[in-house]
């Protein structure tokens, strides 16, 4: 049994690994820190392979392909990915691009060329790590959270195409509330609620794409929080929205 996780050397994919190591899953895992890969290749118990590759490149999306097409996947994670805080015309241009090209184009690339040859063996789970954010409209953090409704569109469509075939291969897509990662450092933003812990929102992640649910949201109360959202309108729900973003920039600005 093998498993490959983008963004492994930190957050959610980090906790991925550990986890999927620790049920006796063979890793590759991709990152641009080799240091950090390199530590974990030496903590994790089972075979583990590190890829250095940064996946807003197009060309190393194929190369990580290349390298991996004939390791019989049973498990493809896609957890690259990173946000920015900010209006959208005061947000770097390039950042953007970058983000785009991580959050979307690596999915969209890594998913196609995986899905095929697991469809060919008929069996086979796919995380795609998208947000909560993927459910409502994102002043401040526009281009973060348009990517992960890429992101979130992309995998329920795939799963209803998969499901009509009656494929055995299982899409899934994680859509977590706050987490205590590395994200929130990059991002520049201090979350107004308490985050979840990476290790517990890993685990579950997991356990429930075993159990091939299609979208996952650990936590009761963002579960509750994305059900009211459907009963919001959108002008109302990009309002509250840009408040509690508001207060994001105003906490990384204090600090």
């Amino acid at each position: 049994m093998k498993a490959l996780i983008t963004g492994a050397s930190s957050g959610i994919g980090q906790d991925i690994a550990y986890y999927l190591g620790s049920l006796g899953y063979d890793l590759i895992l991709v990152a641009r820190n080799k240091a950090k890969l390199q530590e974990m290749q030496k903590e994790i118990s089972t075979n583990v392979k590190i890829i250095v590759a940064d996946l807003s490149i197009e060309s190393k999306l194929k190369e990580v392909y290349v390298l991996c097409k004939n390791e019989n996947i049973d498990i493809l994670v896609n957890n690259a990915g990173f946000g920015a805080c900010g209006t959208f015309d005061e947000i770097d241009l390039n950042t953007e691009i970058e983000m785009i090209n991580t959050n979307i184009k690596a999915v969209h690339i890594l998913t196609k060329l995986f899905l095929k040859d697991m469809k060919k063996k008929n069996s086979g789970y796919i995380l795609n790590v998208a947000s909560s954010a993927a459910f409502e409209p994102g002043p401040l953090m526009a281009t973060y959270y348009s990517t992960k409704a890429y992101v979130l569109r992309l995998t329920t469509s795939i799963y209803e195409e998969l499901r009509r075939e009656k494929s055995n291969v299982v899409v899934s897509c994680l859509c977590p509330g706050p987490v205590d990662t590395n994200f929130n450092n990059v991002a520049g933003v201090k979350f107004s609620i308490k985050p979840l812990t990476s290790k517990y929102v890993s685990e579950i992640a997991i356990k429930k794409m075993f159990k091939k649910k299609l979208i996952i949201i650990p936590g009761f109360k963002m579960k509750l929080a994305v059900f009211f959202s459907r009963f919001v309108s959108t002008k109302r729900l990009a309002k509250m929205v840009y408040k509690i973003q508001k207060k994001k920039i105003g906490n990384r600005r204090e600090k």
